[in-house]
């Protein structure tokens, strides 16, 4: 930037300042947070809506970090020959030139947010910006965003319209953090990222530490503070025009320097939230922020066991990308209802990734498995909506790696695989696998276990009703229907009897 603080960074920050100032919480220390709780909407319906649609579905090529790869030059990756090759070397098409045909002359919102809604999310986050530095809306404080370029549509607006008609929540996220390095490939071969016209949308590309790294994110220096000022200024400009009720951060805020800018936001969007009357909540990863300060995200992971307090994982429809390429490699419809049944038995909620095409379209694929979700929910959302994790997270063989990116390495759940969840003093204990035999065994609630404080009344299967059920000293034993309710999962309610 060619004045480190512009008129409009300086009031904008002298605002953020008093909003600070005037609420209850401060961007002093991290304890200022430790009053913190999650919204209870949030912990209760579980389900939201990840969006990943920019300039990087024209392209629609390995992902929405084709725009960094592209640069990377032919001996670091095949997209830079891939580039060359379909579009021209990078100093003559680049990524900036993709933006006028992104046009979404197919976008629909209203269909867009129907189809949200008959998934079962409660809540919807579009990426509002990612690392490649174009905005999804309206904004005054860059001449790159989608309602001055490509679709001349202010997209974000129009789908938070949309989605709030239908009773939904709305959510950000944004991975403007990334964009000071994202581009910097580029300053090391002929292309337009040296191009000074283009700075404000490649950004200050800060270079890369030489003989450490090379294609990814070590750097050999941080952004400076009018860097820092302006991510702070954006990220509270994206708060003010949209209230989102969760604001969702990718990794590399965790790193030193964003640390006090980090601190200020949470204050400001936190004290802007109790101004407004609403919950809302930051997702983070890694260590950017205390775990009792928003939600923790585990990025295409889960976790082994039940994690208090509550948390999230947030995967993709896709297991090869996040925006729309040709070629995605989806999951099934089992194995996403599966992994969701999985993580709210350990306390967890899921934020499940569409990537719509260049015109708006999102791919009859995404939409089928959105659609499958929606109809189990319907039979099943009793004992996932309102409930909290069991004693335990459940039983059965199949061994769930966790951590970071450790979907990879999943297997396929079986119909010995069981998860549990409760509420009011119902136990519901989630079938993953319809078994050969019709019995289902539940070998933590055998005979000589006592797990309800009070006799057991009723043993249903939710989408039936009332199912026989023996216990003997091995396991308690529920026979299934010949004829099955819904597919892909069934969910067992196990009812106590009244008090004595």
């Amino acid at each position: 930037m060619a004045d480190p603080t512009p008129p409009s960074h300086a009031a904008a920050l002298h605002t953020i300042r008093e909003v600070v100032a005037s609420g209850p919480h401060q961007d002093t220390h991290w304890d200022c947070f430790d009053d913190y709780q999650i919204p209870a909407w949030y912990r209760n319906k579980k389900l939201g809506i990840f969006i990943h649609w920019g300039v990087y579905a024209v392209p629609a090529h390995i992902g929405e970090w084709y725009a960094r790869l592209m640069y990377l030059g032919q001996e670091e990756h095949p997209a830079y020959q891939h580039h060359v090759k379909t579009w021209g070397p990078v100093d003559q098409f680049g990524y900036k030139d993709f933006i006028p045909l992104f046009k979404a002359e197919k976008y629909d919102p209203a269909a867009w947010a129907a189809l949200f809604k008959e998934s079962g999310a409660e809540f919807v986050m579009p990426v509002a910006e990612h690392h490649d530095g174009f905005a999804m809306y309206a904004t005054d404080l860059n001449r790159w965003n989608a309602a001055e370029m490509g679709p001349k549509r202010d997209v974000t607006a129009e789908l938070a319209d949309e989605v709030r008609k239908l009773g939904m929540r709305f959510a950000v996220s944004t991975h403007r953090a990334e964009n000071c390095w994202f581009f910097n490939a580029g300053t090391e071969i002929p292309s337009d990222v040296q191009d000074d016209r283009y700075r404000d949308l490649y950004g200050p590309c800060l270079p890369r530490e030489i003989g450490k790294d090379k294609g990814h994110v070590t750097l050999g220096q941080t952004p400076g503070q009018a860097w820092l000022d302006d991510w702070l200024v954006r990220t509270c400009e994206l708060v003010d025009k949209f209230r989102p009720e969760v604001v969702f951060f990718d990794w590399w805020i965790e790193e030193a320097c964003y640390h006090q800018p980090l601190l200020t936001f949470a204050a400001y969007y936190y004290n802007r939230c109790s101004e407004w009357g609403i919950r809302g909540a930051i997702n983070f990863k890694n260590e950017a922020m205390p775990r009792t300060a928003g939600v923790w995200d585990l990025e295409r992971g889960q976790l082994k066991d039940i994690r208090y307090p509550f948390w999230q994982t947030d995967t993709s429809l896709a297991y090869n990308s996040w925006g729309y390429v040709e070629g995605m490699k989806y999951r099934t419809a089992p194995a996403l209802i599966h992994d969701f049944v999985d993580i709210v038995s350990k306390n967890g909620a899921l934020l499940i990734n569409v990537g719509p095409r260049a015109d708006g379209t999102i791919p009859d694929e995404q939409q089928a498995l959105l659609r499958e979700l929606g109809a189990w929910m319907a039979i099943n959302a009793e004992g996932i909506h309102d409930t909290r994790p069991y004693k335990i997270y459940g039983e059965g063989p199949t061994t769930v790696p966790e951590g970071t990116f450790a979907e990879k390495d999943r297997q396929d759940f079986g119909p010995q695989d069981l998860r549990f969840t409760t509420k009011r003093g119902v136990v519901y204990v989630h079938v993953l696998g319809w078994p050969d035999d019709g019995v289902v065994k539940i070998t933590h609630f055998h005979k000589n276990r006592r797990f309800l404080a009070r006799e057991l009344q009723s043993v249903e299967l939710l989408g039936h009703g009332p199912v026989d059920w023996v216990r003997d000293d091995q396991a308690m034993k529920v026979t299934l229907p010949a004829q099955q309710p819904g597919r892909h999962a069934w969910c067992l309610k196990l009812t106590p009897g009244p008090d004595r």
